[in-house]
């Protein structure tokens, strides 16, 4: 089941920001993301805040129901509008995410994107993106999303291995997020990714391997290759801790990392974040280089987080509340936390160090500073980078990038 909230204090019932927030709103730039907390299966490793029409069942009557999700999510879309009140920033990007949104009609999609526009404006060139799953799109799905305005979307396609995908519980069959990019680009999308996951239990070097070939031959602008956390709580977690499966250790992490920076390097793709490769600076995902850089981005949905100027703040989860809340004029918000200028700071670190351009080392204190010289010694750093004044990993960097990050912000 999903995770739990963090604790924080209370958001206003008008979901008003401390004026501070606001300041300097106009020199930041502003994304969406809109979450759709529908799946028509529980994926095994999955503790996201999604809900599969049986869990929904009984819990939210209408209120919960996908049919009236776009309007009720367009409700905290025109919320988004009062609580920033006279900000004149146009959205940079929107991002659509899960759950799986196209689960949803493709037209009510293109009502949320519409709602974004009519409300606050898109600037020129903006990125729009959906998350699709490879079974739940079709041609004429993707072209009335590429029509209604959607620039970029991003298949999970997990593994080509048929073994692979049955330990994750993925529904759909190899093959076909290979075909979805062909569907993608028949539909106008410039900018495809496909989503990888390595280290399943039961994958092999080889099932790796094969994965990285069929996502290349798909020709995708964009791949992103994460390693498989086993969450407390999940389907998956529970097979292993009763020995179904073995469990992939760090070793085999690194090794499988290796074997994708290689893979994908040779075929022309370029890392900007350690997880994210790119055939070009254009084919980068702005949405989520807005999170890494601190920006501001409104998350509209059930559980679905925000930040404004250095205000964090989060809503309730289940998709019955969540309608509740907004059906009787009120935020949806569940908590919310003022960030400090230390709390900050340290975010910076955590984050612009997963970069390929790095953390500034100003950004370092005085414990900081010791232990980028000793990642530097060790290897970690790229010295050309270092000699002016940036903290930027190298590959062995990356390996070990949470040990790195944990030493530069003590």
């Amino acid at each position: 089941m999903p995770s739990a909230l963090p604790d924080g204090e209370p958001v206003p019932d008008d979901g008003a920001l401390p004026p501070h927030a606001l300041a300097g709103a106009a020199d930041r730039p502003l994304g969406f993301y809109l979450h759709v907390p529908y799946c028509a299966t529980r994926c095994g490793y999955c503790d996201f805040n999604t809900y599969t029409a049986t869990e929904l069942r009984g819990t939210g009557g209408v209120l919960a129901s996908r049919d009236h999700y776009a309007a009720t999510l367009i409700e905290e879309i025109r919320l988004a509008r009062k609580v920033l009140g006279d900000d004149p920033r146009p959205v940079r990007t929107v991002f659509v995410g899960g759950g799986t949104p196209t689960l949803l009609a493709a037209d009510d999609l293109v009502r949320m994107l519409r709602a974004v526009r009519d409300e606050f404006g898109l600037a020129p060139g903006a990125e729009v993106t959906t998350e699709a799953n490879p079974d739940s799109v079709d041609p004429a799905y993707l072209a009335t999303l590429r029509e209604g305005g959607f620039t970029r979307v991003s298949f999970g396609m997990q593994s080509a291995r048929p073994h692979v995908l049955r330990v994750l519980d993925r529904t759909h069959t190899p093959g076909r997020p290979e075909a979805c990019v062909a569907e993608a680009r028949a539909a106008g999308f410039e900018h495809v990714n496909l989503d990888l996951i390595y280290g399943t239990p039961g994958e092999s070097d080889d099932d790796w391997r094969a994965s990285l070939d069929a996502a290349l031959a798909a020709g995708p602008d964009h791949v992103s290759a994460y390693a498989l956390i086993v969450e407390e709580g999940t389907r998956l977690a529970r097979r292993i801790r009763r020995g179904e499966i073995p469990m992939t250790d760090d070793d085999v992490h690194a090794d499988r990392y290796l074997i994708a920076e290689e893979t994908l390097s040779a075929a022309g793709f370029t890392w900007y974040e350690v997880s994210n490769w790119a055939t070009s600076p254009a084919a980068r995902c702005l949405h989520n280089e807005l999170y890494w850089r601190g920006a501001d981005w409104w998350g509209a949905g059930p559980g679905a987080h925000s930040h404004v100027g250095g205000v964090r703040w989060w809503n309730v989860k289940h998709p019955g509340a969540y309608a509740a809340a907004l059906a009787a004029g009120r935020s949806p918000g569940a908590g919310r936390e003022v960030l400090t200028e230390e709390d900050r700071r340290i975010e910076r670190v955590l984050l612009e160090l997963r970069l390929r351009e790095g953390v500034p080392l100003s950004v370092l204190r005085e414990a900081g500073l010791a232990a980028s010289r000793r990642a530097l010694a060790d290897g970690l750093l790229e010295r050309g980078p270092y000699e002016e004044g940036r903290a930027v990993l190298t590959l062995r960097g990356r390996l070990l990038a949470d040990a790195v990050v944990r030493d530069l912000v003590d």
